[in-house]
């Protein structure tokens, strides 16, 4: 069945290729090749989200036609999901930058000029020159979003500056990798190191597998669902990966640490954790259990709504299975401002169960070990980075894209003047918009790469288009993974118009300022062989193949990797010294969100299938698919309200601010306290006009949102919404 539904989805996607002719995709007659045409394959790797599957792209008389998984790939296993496949609408999409622009206006106003390639570069250069003198290279920023935007790390670490961020730390994942971190002592890495083709009870708070298509874990989640694992779904709503469950627990929002406090309750006073695992490798078990004693089912039960008898049976269910219990950890986590502290209860709870090291649990992954270029030193940076001053977030490991945000606004601990954005729309990433606009008018320079005209894009001095990922290089991808292995991005095709390769843009603009010696190769292949060969490997391989594997290596505890813990203790803390040192609860405790104002709705937010958060909205493949979010309303309400599934309705937050009409889905697989809306949507880039205001954004309306104490992190799940009635 999964190879029929592949299938149907290409013909599908197809037949949209062929009547998307706005878009320039070839009308190819139902996917059938005739025998007078030719056709040549292309190994490279997927960029429409930040899994990076190896794909093989499919030339049909040198036109792209379609794009399959590789099978060679351990990340994608000859499989891509609905995204990847549509990617070719990426090359073909007609909302696509096609030159360099300078700002013609005030900034905001989305008037430009066209321009060269050297003039966009001389300017640009020539204002991070001024930069530098007047307020020292420290003062420029890189915020940057995937393998992408290696080069440009490479060119900024050249300038000067220590100031380069991801809003994937601080917006997306960072919460959780510090949890895993202050319990086991190292994260859980990209892609997770989670074991759920071999789990026989797979717990999901809040991780919406099937809708955040991470492919593998996707893959994983339907074999284990074949094999009979035992699911258990937290969430609000009823997702995809609810309908799976042998449980669903519908949750109030926001009280999750209730919820995992008192299944570590269960397992503890009834001495269903793994007692052998904890007595090897745990840290302050007896006054860990001290502290979680009050956490009964029953003081949980007014907190989530979650019936204490639930609670015991799938904290039991869990037990039954360990330790091939898997507790997710979730990705895109960053909720109430809480969240470090859920993470880490979250890796407590799997430390119960006994799963990190185990199979069914946590691998141990493993890389290549492949050699830098070999450059010269980077110049050392006079000043700290501006993110996180006198180390306010102690336990941050990553740099703080608010951080920054805030050191441009109040010029401390020193002036952050320049910024340059690589593919990341921080107008969609980051919260409270008029905070990040207020930022982007305290810049003597602003530079946006992209390959859309997106929101952050229209307050840019420069713009710079750069080519897809199917038109480029990009630097190798060496991911630890359950079976190292590198992979290669190879350009497919030509550029339609004058975008050019990141490394490109990077490279000219490091010329421009003085720092030929940083770029001493003298075009991406040379410096890939170089890196590929002084491994030991072949590159002419790595291209005909598009992945070269590595010799498997040990996964478990049980195979051979040794239990090591770099904590504090050398082993799993249970009970914290470091953060009781630090001010912050060694053991997790759980804090009431703010309840909702009378008629209002907490605002909840998350993934589609077939979309990458704001990236691929004007991909008239994927937009065929999906071209606006809906409000998922509980149905009772809508009722209230008067409404019906496909009516409109606008939302408007506690601050006033209004979204566009956006339709409801009136469903009763979501709770009447909350809405739920797709991000990505909404978009007010006047540039990619067919999808301009078209749905609703949440970022938008979430102008509210909680720094956690521990890291640093947005908390982005505490705005509430009313519903204004459409006319």
């Amino acid at each position: 069945m999964p190879s029929l539904s592949r299938r149907h989805f290409l013909e599908i996607s197809t037949a949209a290729a062929g009547v998307t002719a706005v878009g320039g995709i070839p009308a190819f007659a139902h996917g059938v090749l005739n025998s007078s045409e030719t056709l040549r394959t292309v190994p490279t790797i997927c960029d429409v989200c930040f899994w990076k599957c190896g794909s093989v792209a499919h030339l049909r008389d040198g036109k792209l036609w379609k794009i399959l998984g590789n099978e060679i790939d351990p990340l994608s296993e000859g499989r891509l999901c609905p995204r990847g496949t549509g990617g070719i609408g990426a090359h073909y999409d007609a909302n696509r930058l096609t030159s360099p622009l300078i700002r013609k206006t005030e900034r905001g106003q989305e008037q430009w000029v066209e321009a060269s390639w050297d003039e966009a570069l001389r300017y640009i250069a020539e204002r991070m020159l001024k930069i530098k003198a007047k307020y020292g290279p420290e003062s420029m920023a890189l915020f940057s979003h995937g393998i992408g935007g290696k080069f440009f790390k490479h060119t900024m670490h050249a300038y000067g500056t220590p100031n380069i961020a991801a809003p994937s730390y601080a917006q997306c994942r960072g919460p959780r990798d510090v949890g895993f971190s202050l319990t086991f002592g190292e994260g859980v890495s990209t892609p997770e190191r989670t074991d759920i083709a071999n789990a026989e009870c797979l717990v999901l708070i809040g991780s919406h597998l099937g809708e955040n298509m991470h492919n593998t874990q996707v893959q994983e989640f339907a074999q284990a669902i074949e094999k009979g694992a035992s699911i258990i779904v937290v969430d609000p709503r009823f997702s995809v990966a609810a309908s799976k469950a042998k449980y669903y627990l519908p949750i109030k929002p926001g009280t999750d640490i209730a919820l995992l406090l008192a299944w570590m309750n269960v397992l503890v006073t009834e001495e269903l954790y793994d007692k052998e695992y904890v007595d090897a490798y745990g840290f302050g078990f007896e006054a860990f259990a001290a502290e979680i004693a009050p956490y009964t089912p029953e003081w949980a039960y007014p907190k989530t709504t979650i019936d204490p008898t639930l609670i015991r049976e799938t904290a039991r269910e869990m037990a039954r299975y360990k330790p091939a219990s898997l507790v997710h950890p979730g990705r895109h986590v960053t909720w109430y401002g809480d969240d470090a502290q859920r993470g880490r209860a979250m890796a407590l709870l799997n430390a119960l169960l006994g799963s990190w090291g185990r199979k069914g649990g946590f691998y141990y992954p493993a890389g290549m070990d492949v050699p830098g270029y070999p450059y010269p030193d980077y110049p050392a940076p006079t000043r700290p980075k501006a993110d996180n001053p006198d180390h306010k977030y102690p336990f941050a490991d990553g740099t703080l894209t608010n951080g920054l945000r805030d050191a441009t606004i109040s010029g401390k601990p020193y002036p952050i003047k320049g910024w340059m954005v690589y593919a990341t729309n921080l107008i969609e990433a980051l919260p409270n918009q008029q905070e990040t606009i207020r930022a982007i008018q305290e810049l003597d320079l602003m530079v946006v790469v992209d390959v859309i005209p997106s929101e952050i894009a229209g307050w840019a001095d420069v713009v710079l288009p750069e080519a897809v990922y199917l038109e480029r290089y990009d630097d190798l991808h060496v991911s630890w993974f359950r079976q190292p292995f590198v992979g290669l991005r190879q350009p497919v095709v030509e550029p339609p118009d004058d975008q050019k390769p990141g490394w490109w843009i990077a490279r000219e603009l490091a010329k421009k300022l003085g720092l030929e010696s940083y770029y001493p190769w003298k075009d991406m292949e040379e410096y890939l062989r170089t890196r590929v060969e002084s491994a030991g490997l072949s590159f002419d391989k790595l291209k005909k193949d598009g992945v070269i594997l590595g010799p498997k290596q040990p996964l478990y505890f049980d195979e051979g990797v040794p239990a090591e813990f770099d904590t504090p203790s050398g082993k799993i803390e249970f009970y914290s010294t470091q953060l009781a040192e630090a001010g912050f609860d060694p053991v997790p405790k759980f804090t009431p969100p703010e309840e909702p104002p009378p008629g209002a709705f907490r605002l909840l937010f998350g993934r589609a299938p077939v979309h990458s958060f704001s990236r691929t909205q004007t991909n008239p493949i994927l937009s065929d698919l999906m071209d606006e979010n809906e409000a998922w309303i509980n149905q009772d309400i809508a009722r209230r309200y008067g409404l019906d599934s496909g009516d409109y309705v606008r939302l408007k937050n506690s601050e006033g601010v209004e979204s566009e009409p956006v339709r409801v889905k009136a469903t009763q697989r979501i709770r009447g306290d909350c809405i739920f809306i797709t991000h990505g949507f909404g978009h007010t880039a006047r540039g990619i006009f067919p999808k301009y205001k078209k749905g609703a954004s949440d970022a938008g309306l979430i102008t509210q949102y909680k720094v956690d104490p521990l890291m640093g992190a947005t908390g982005m799940n505490v705005n509430f919404v009313t519903l204004e009635l459409e006319a």
